[in-house]
């Protein structure tokens, strides 16, 4: 059986490129915006940012990764994928801006050709001054295959599924470090 898709080309599928750093969001789109509290501290902070840049919190949550080895930095690609044998889907990104400061770790991907999906998707690790870590996934997306299209506003609502599953497993991961 042919899968879904395919796992991509060399070109970003959409024109926004970066914009999940900045605000408002850009018109014409699905937005989301999920904060999830991870716990305090810089032990936490530090065990969150490692699971958010190396994809470490997304193979955790059931998504098969294909990416580089180590911490991600911007142009590099990756391939996510859900579903079983066939019905795999595979959503092929390339990593548009990434963050490693004091207080603030993480990354955005832009979904290239062949991702079922048109858009962009940041994920976030912040310690405020007084300790508290958070998560935040800000995302911007539309259909950009016919199954995607076919969905309708199922998919917004497993896009925010899927944030509140893996800003969990964050939690999970800066709480067993």
């Amino acid at each position: 059986m042919t899968r879904l898709i395919s796992t991509g080309r060399d070109t970003l599928s959409y024109p926004d490129r970066g914009a999940t750093a900045r605000r408002p969001l850009p018109a014409g789109y699905h937005h989301l915006h999920h904060r999830t509290r991870i716990g305090q501290g810089r032990a936490a902070f530090e065990a969150a940012g490692v699971a958010v840049t190396t994809f470490h919190a997304h193979r955790t949550s059931g998504m098969r990764v294909r990416a580089d080895a180590g911490a991600v930095r911007p142009g590099s690609r990756a391939v996510v994928g859900i579903g079983l044998g066939p019905l795999r889907i595979s959503a092929p990104c390339e990593v548009i801006w990434t963050a490693y400061e004091p207080t603030r770790a993480g990354f955005a991907y832009g979904t290239l050709t062949g991702h079922p999906e048109s858009g962009e998707e940041s994920f976030v690790v912040d310690m405020d001054a007084d300790g508290t870590v958070w998560f935040t996934v800000t995302a911007f997306s539309r259909p950009d295959s016919w199954y995607t299209r076919l969905a309708g506003p199922v998919i917004p609502l497993l896009q925010r599924s899927y944030a509140i599953w893996l800003g969990r497993h964050v939690r999970k991961l800066a709480a067993a470090a």
